[in-house]
């Protein structure tokens, strides 16, 4: 069998762009007064952004479960030269070295067998519709910059020569101004959430006191590794002097999680 498989939590040179032009880096947004002379907001330009925003729908996604559909919601932009409005597009993460055997692992394409995996410019939340009963819902009550989707793949997937149907999404995201600068963007703390079928979110999957760096696929026991720098400090950001965690979450049953390195620390 081949090396685990590095996946894209970390959003790093596998990922396929599904735009051309130069690459608009995560903006955030201002969720909080700003003090005067600080260095985030003078960096970014974000101190002109307002506390309030609009989002506008991108694209509804097909999802492997036939009656729940999913759309992607994006923070409105405005262009500075001519005040043009622009939201981000979906893009999504592949691979490609599947396993040993493509008769036995079909991913068709995808970073882990079952899941496909979408993120974009300032995707801020997810809509999640019930085709049977009409009840929609969002994954978050407020909006939170959301670095990846993980969602139950619409084509038939295979690990290992059997057929694999996933029931449940997971969230890879900032949800927090745990820095207190004033802003929800990425030099907050990482969290990874499970979401039900329902669309109700279920807790978190790694601690929420320490930030998601990456990931690796087990495919021989369908387990995700995800490596979490822990906020040791309690400053809010990830520092690179601080320990780092791997946890494993089964594919199978994303309740039954566990530490392969570092101290555990108790879910919260």
């Amino acid at each position: 069998m081949k090396p685990l498989a590095f996946i894209a939590l970390s959003g790093i040179a596998l990922l396929v762009a599904a735009c051309s032009g130069p690459r608009l880096e995560e903006k955030g947004f201002q969720v909080g007064p700003v003090a005067s002379g600080s260095d985030t907001a003078a960096a970014s330009g974000l101190d002109q952004d307002s506390l309030a925003f609009e989002t506008r729908p991108s694209n509804v996604l097909l999802t492997g479960m036939p009656g729940i559909r999913l759309v992607t919601l994006y923070k409105v932009n405005r262009r500075k030269d001519d005040g043009r409005s622009f939201i981000g597009s979906n893009s999504f993460h592949y691979r490609y070295d599947e396993g040993d055997d493509d008769l036995l692992n079909n991913w068709n394409g995808h970073l882990m067998p079952g899941f496909e995996a979408a993120y974009g410019y300032n995707l801020v939340n997810v809509a999640h519709y019930d085709i049977a009963s009409g009840a929609q819902r969002r994954f978050f009550e407020k909006p939170v910059l959301v670095k990846t989707l993980y969602y139950p793949a619409f084509s038939r997937d295979t690990l290992n020569g059997a057929p694999v149907a996933r029931g449940f999404f997971m969230v890879s995201c900032y949800d927090e101004d745990t820095n207190k600068d004033g802003f929800i963007n990425t030099r907050d703390l990482r969290r990874f959430y499970h979401v039900g079928a329902d669309g109700q979110r279920l807790g978190a999957l790694v601690p929420t006191n320490a930030s998601v760096m990456k990931s690796e696929y087990d495919p021989a026991n369908d387990l995700l590794y995800v490596f979490a720098r822990v906020d040791e400090n309690g400053n809010g950001r990830s520092d690179e002097n601080e320990a780092i965690q791997v946890h494993w979450i089964d594919l199978k049953d994303p309740k039954r999680t566990g530490t392969v390195y570092g101290a555990g620390t108790a879910m919260p």
